[in-house]
């Protein structure tokens, strides 16, 4: 049975319950795409990866979220947001266990590439279900906060999460954390959860699939060319046919009266920015996550759990500054507050870019205030989104801030994990010489077993010179990492300009469509 809410009612125990159902899927995904980097030196060791290779285990998962999200979100608003929840997590479970079972680097790339594809299940339904079931703004802004900060505080939990598993577990074991989850999630979503759809959707559309896919992939996968191989004929294949798929996709979708994503949303401003900041915001985290754990583990010489704890702080602080923010956007503008959170994020990135010796000190501060600016900007940015659509069309909203999420994700880490690849390949060779051609170079971690394998003299040299070399990297690639984030903010602050104040009551949503859910 299908019955209309107005904006001002209020939320009471069961929307509240079912919000806590939803956390489960979005610390599921969100840890998933970040628990990995605790387990690289590991997983170097175990497996063997090339430096591409790894890149690709890292990148994969996010890869495929953010080429499917929209795809998803539409299917979504389409099937049902519940039913394809409920499919996404049997099927992100199956895909957790070949994962966990991998016995080579393809096996453990195409097991996250699963896990990926039914993760984009999952997302967009969480919070275009949030859009519908809190129909009251002040009640939603809660909602989405508690959503950003499990999203962002996911990610920063997710180190930690696989740093405690990894001092006494081998790799997999970061794999099987999902299957309790979801065995927990799955009745308590049919139970708690009302089922909403789009009651007017369009087709499904294959080929606006095919064509989001082909944007995405090859550009990413350019971006790795490049960093490994420089500029040459396979990288501009690769660029034309992500250009070409892309103007193709939006043609497609202006050309549909009922597109999979509506790319006019594009022409708002405020709309644009908050999407922009999303990704741009989510790519320093990512990279800051992919170099810094191996940094903490591998150049300053922690245990896995030990590493975990120095980013405790950042993950609090990520918590609360994403409730926090509900109440300052009440008496500041959007204008001011993202730019001001992004500025923080370049501030944290910057003591890892310029600080000559990196230390734990420095690590747990600078994680610290990234968590702050992070929190901070997510709730906000997000809010801005979904106020932006109608109901029915939340779906597609969602899909879009958590595809600009994810893809950021694999931006910061095929670009910011790739500038660290590559500064740190191309320092080591001008240090070493031909002793760095081999194959056990190509990561830290397979660097340093090979050098404590030499032992004596010559592998404390070998070792002394791939930290350097590796550390120059970070360097690097926290300063690209900066640069990108200020970028943001500059762009945030005149981009949100028509962006008011957050209003108290919901007086500005009265006229909103009405919300059909079951």
């Amino acid at each position: 049975m299908f019955t209309t809410q107005t904006p001002h009612v209020r939320a009471g125990r069961r929307e509240w319950a079912g919000l806590a159902v939803l956390m489960i899927p979005v610390l599921l995904i969100s840890i998933d795409n970040t628990v990995l980097g605790f387990a690289i030196p590991a997983i170097s060791t175990g497996l063997h990866p090339t430096g591409t290779q790894l890149l690709w285990i890292v990148d994969i998962y996010a890869l495929m979220l953010a080429g499917l999200l929209v795809a998803m979100g539409s299917i979504g608003d389409r099937v049902g947001r519940r039913k394809l929840l409920v499919i996404g997590a049997f099927g992100f479970g199956l895909a957790s266990l070949l994962a966990a079972f991998s016995t080579s680097a393809e096996m453990l790339i195409v097991s996250r590439a699963l896990l990926g594809l039914f993760g984009a299940t999952l997302m967009p339904s969480t919070l275009s279900l949030i859009r519908n079931i809190f129909v009251n703004d002040k009640d939603r802004r809660v909602a989405v906060a508690t959503w950003a900060a499990m999203f962002s505080g996911g990610a920063a939990l997710g180190p930690i999460v696989g740093g405690i598993l990894l001092e006494h577990f081998h790799w997999s074991a970061i794999f099987f954390i999902n299957l309790p989850l979801i065995a927990v999630f799955i009745p308590a979503a049919i139970v708690l959860l009302p089922e909403s759809r789009d009651p007017n959707p369009g087709r499904i559309d294959p080929l606006s699939i095919v064509l989001s896919m082909l944007m995405l992939a090859p550009l990413v996968f350019a971006i790795k060319h490049v960093m490994a191989d420089g500029v040459d004929l396979v990288f501009w294949a690769s660029i034309i046919v992500a250009v070409a798929a892309g103007i193709g996709f939006v043609l497609r979708q202006l050309d549909s009266s009922n597109p999979m994503l509506d790319v006019r949303l594009f022409a708002n401003k405020v709309f644009t920015s908050a999407v922009l900041s999303n990704l741009l915001s989510v790519m320093g985290l990512a990279g800051f996550l992919f170099f810094g754990t191996q940094l903490l583990q591998l150049v300053l010489g922690l245990s896995p759990v030990e590493a975990a704890l120095v980013l405790v702080p950042g993950l609090g602080t990520s918590i609360v500054a994403g409730y926090v923010a509900v109440p300052i956007m009440v008496r500041l503008q959007p204008r001011v507050v993202v730019p001001c959170a992004l500025v923080l994020n370049a501030i944290g990135l910057g003591i890892v870019a310029f600080t000559p010796e990196h230390s734990v000190a420095g690590m747990l501060i600078s994680f610290l205030i990234l968590g702050v600016g992070l929190g901070t900007a997510e709730v906000i940015t997000n809010d801005l989104i979904l106020a932006a659509v109608p109901a029915n069309k939340a779906g597609a909203a969602s899909a879009i801030s958590e595809t600009a999420y994810e893809f950021g994700s694999v931006m910061g880490t095929a670009v910011l994990g790739g500038l660290t690849t590559a500064v740190y390949g191309s320092h080591l060779q001008s240090t070493l010489g031909a002793k760095a051609s081999g194959a056990e170079f190509e990561t830290l971690g397979s660097a340093l077993e090979h050098a404590s394998a030499q032992g004596g003299r010559l592998g404390d040299q070998l070792a002394e010179a791939a930290v350097a070399s590796f550390d120059l990297g970070v360097q690097w690639a926290a300063g690209g990492a900066v640069v990108l984030v200020l970028i943001a903010a500059v762009l945030t602050s005149f981009g949100l300009r028509g962006a008011g104040r957050l209003l108290p009551v919901s007086a500005e949503a009265v006229d909103r469509e009405p919300t059909s859910v079951s």
